[in-house]
């Protein structure tokens, strides 16, 4: 109970300002609609009343947001094009196959940069210097080279969310593969142990903890990637489609409710990983 109350209490807080934001914000909206009518300002309990349930409002409220959350995803069919679990879906495909990508980059190269001193003089900063260029500059052109080589669809959206999923990756196998210190090389060392040996029985074992740390991050990014590489393309289909065709209509509330859909999917990704964290740390001696 002492663990809930303060994140209960703090979500009671975020819901309330939320409230008091809507009403502000959609308030102009009501004193309009009275000018035009040519009536008197409503007062303040039927302001209040106006503002929770405008069809279009510039914030929705938060039960706005979850009648709109559970009316789309529980009440459609999930093959409707409507609802959030069919656009969930197209999502999370193209963020797994992206994480997928960029997980395996992001080991492979970082055993690379532990192995080799030009790799780690060369490779390191070219990486980091692809996370200062904006996803929102490098998708469309992303997108474009690959559509003029016939590549559509699923792959483009994946390979933006390898994009943003590999960095975390590499710099938490890195620091992983570099984590075990000099007394236990050279004990390996005195037993005539190969790199190969040094790398499977030391290095890989003590990466763990740091590996999975690193893909929790990269999990989110890559959803994010995924997202954001459904906004050039134009996509029908996708969280990222929702939240397009939603600010074309000015339909906030399903904007809003993209937004925590899309929370949500994060949320269970990195469960997921933690989940998987816990079990394999577990089965290696390792658990936290």
């Amino acid at each position: 109970m002492s663990r809930i109350l303060p994140i209960v209490t703090v979500l009671l807080v975020i819901v309330c300002l939320w409230y008091v934001a809507a009403v502000k914000l959609n308030a102009a909206w009501v004193y309009d609609q009275a000018a035009r009518a040519e009536t008197p300002a409503p007062g303040f309990s039927e302001l209040v009343g106006l503002t929770m349930n405008q069809e279009r409002p510039v914030l929705p409220t938060p039960h706005q947001v979850g009648v709109e959350l559970v009316k789309s995803t529980l009440g459609m069919q999930v093959s409707s094009k409507k609802s959030l679990v069919y656009h969930g879906w197209v999502t999370i495909s193209a963020t797994l196959l992206g994480f997928l990508i960029g997980t395996t980059a992001g080991i492979l190269l970082a055993v690379g940069i532990i192995h080799n001193k030009a790799m780690d003089l060369s490779v390191m900063p070219w990486a980091i210097a692809s996370q200062t260029i904006p996803i929102l500059a490098i998708a469309p052109m992303i997108i474009v080279v690959l559509n003029s080589m016939g590549i559509q669809g699923l792959i483009p959206k994946a390979i933006i969310s390898a994009f943003l999923s590999f960095f975390p990756v590499l710099v938490g196998m890195v620091k992983g593969l570099r984590s075990p210190d000099q007394m236990q090389l050279d004990l390996l060392a005195t037993y005539s142990a190969s790199k190969a040996q040094t790398f499977w029985k030391l290095r890989l074992p003590s990466s763990m903890p740091y590996l999975f740390t690193s893909l929790k991050v990269g999990i989110a990014a890559s959803l994010v990637g995924a997202i954001v590489g459904e906004l050039p393309t134009g996509a029908v289909a996708g969280l990222g489609a929702r939240l397009l065709s939603g600010s074309y209509y000015g339909q906030t509330v399903q904007i809003w409710a993209a937004l925590f859909a899309a929370a949500l999917v994060a949320a269970a990704l990195v469960a997921i990983v933690g989940l998987i964290e816990k079990r394999t740390l577990k089965r290696m001696g390792m658990a936290r």
